[in-house]
């Protein structure tokens, strides 16, 4: 029979009775403090001393009399000192500690009855620091200066750097400029650099060929009138203008007998100008009809002249209506002739400068703020080109008011319709800054 051995109850741990002491803390008298020493510490049997800071009454003050009730160590210094050391409060670390919400409790621990009694109220914990009194009488070193850092660093990677670290150090001490070597050519360099500069044009005179190289009709930059921006017989020549007869358009009853005198007959633009001046006689709109009847003129041209290679006797022949004078200065404003020819061509910058008079044109027309929708309609082209073209003359695009839309005779449903807005004096839109390769 096998012989079986009971194990020992262990012994139960002693208990220990916690209670809290009646003791309570009145402001104004001493504490215990607890030390932390980071780096060196001292000697159980150092004698520390506690002093109290000097505070100065204010309202900060008075609002935090509530709170005296818990010690705090930034109203105390803490210091102590033996033979080669002194202690001292480190006051930056103990406010980083008392603010980051931990509190310490002190607790007695009494053997006899195994009781635990804590204190009621936190203690505030100082962290020290030390200073070696053999070393206060030695000079601080002053912080070594840029360079010597560098070269002390390059000198720790040459000795103990890897190939890579090794090879660019080698490579920025190849590549580092000698001021001192370029001092005697510097003076020769800025008179280089000054005799090349001469030829230059400043910041004025660039601006002025920029607007000069403008493919749009000439300008007035200083009036304070928009009717005066573009002056009308430097769109369509005094000449032209006068060839223009509107006595047909009296005798025209309808609409449609009114369209069909129009070289562009399609026309959103040019329809919705001569439904606005129904009802009206021709004396009071004389010059508003042979605006209109430029645009649609310079529309019926584009349309003709759409191959590279124009055909002047075709142009005619579907042009037949428009005067010779008006036909010719078109062809004279707006087309090329091809090197070693005499026959006319067309070009996107001819292309882009037709469309800056057309729509100077219609500037005129529509009292300085036109719809570049229905414009985009009638030439096929995206609604962004042709904003980009009202800019290009010094115009902006906004959405009229109600006052202004009914004065322009425009109906509500533009109300949402960004608009091209002529204003003066006129301002261009600046070149965009091209961002350099990296």
């Amino acid at each position: 029979m096998s012989s079986s051995k009971k194990r020992k109850r262990a012994s139960s741990p002693e208990r220990v009775v916690f209670s809290t002491a009646s003791t309570s803390y009145t402001p104004g008298t001493n504490v215990p403090v607890l030390l932390s020493f980071p780096a060196v510490e001292a000697p159980q049997d150092t004698p520390f001393k506690c002093y109290a800071q000097k505070k100065r009454k204010s309202a900060e003050d008075k609002g935090k009399e509530k709170d005296d009730a818990n010690p705090s160590s930034s109203g105390m210094i803490v210091v102590g000192e033996t033979d080669d050391m002194e202690f001292f409060s480190n006051e930056g670390e103990n406010r980083e500690a008392e603010q980051s919400g931990c509190r310490y409790m002190l607790a007695v621990h009494n053997k006899r009855d195994s009781s635990l009694k804590l204190l009621p109220t936190a203690v505030p914990l100082h962290i020290l620091k030390q200073k070696v009194k053999a070393l206060k009488s030695v000079p601080s070193a002053a912080e070594p200066s840029a360079q010597a850092y560098f070269e002390a660093r390059n000198a720790l990677g040459e000795s103990f750097g890897t190939k890579k670290a090794k090879a660019s150090i080698r490579a920025r001490e190849r590549n580092k400029v000698d001021v001192s070597a370029m001092q005697g050519v510097m003076d020769h360099l800025m008179d280089g650099i000054e005799k090349g500069a001469e030829g230059l044009p400043t910041q004025e005179e660039a601006k002025d060929v920029a607007d000069a190289s403008r493919l749009i009709p000439p300008y007035n930059d200083t009036t304070q009138d928009p009717a005066d921006v573009y002056a009308l017989h430097d769109i369509v020549p005094e000449s032209e203008w006068k060839s223009i007869v509107t006595s047909p358009f009296d005798q025209a009853k309808s609409l449609k007998d009114k369209q069909a005198l129009f070289p562009f007959r399609h026309s959103s633009w040019v329809n919705w100008h001569l439904k606005s001046l129904q009802g009206t006689s021709v004396k009071g709109v004389k010059k508003k009809i042979k605006l209109i009847y430029c645009v649609s003129a310079m529309l019926a041209f584009r349309r003709a002249i759409n191959r590279r290679e124009i055909d002047r006797a075709k142009v005619e022949e579907q042009l037949k209506g428009v005067p010779s004078n008006i036909l010719d200065g078109m062809f004279n404003r707006f087309t090329e002739f091809s090197r070693g020819s005499t026959e006319h061509r067309t070009t996107p910058a001819m292309e882009t400068k037709l469309l800056a008079y057309l729509f100077a044109l219609c500037l005129k027309a529509d009292g300085y703020a036109s719809d570049p929708s229905l414009l985009s309609a009638d030439l096929g082209i995206p609604v962004t080109r042709v904003n980009q073209q009202f800019k290009s003359l010094g115009c902006t695009l906004k959405t009229l008011s109600d006052k202004e839309r009914s004065k322009l005779g425009y109906s509500n449903d533009s109300a949402g319709t960004k608009m091209a807005v002529l204003t003066a004096p006129v301002k261009f839109p600046k070149a965009p800054m091209r961002k350099g390769r990296k």
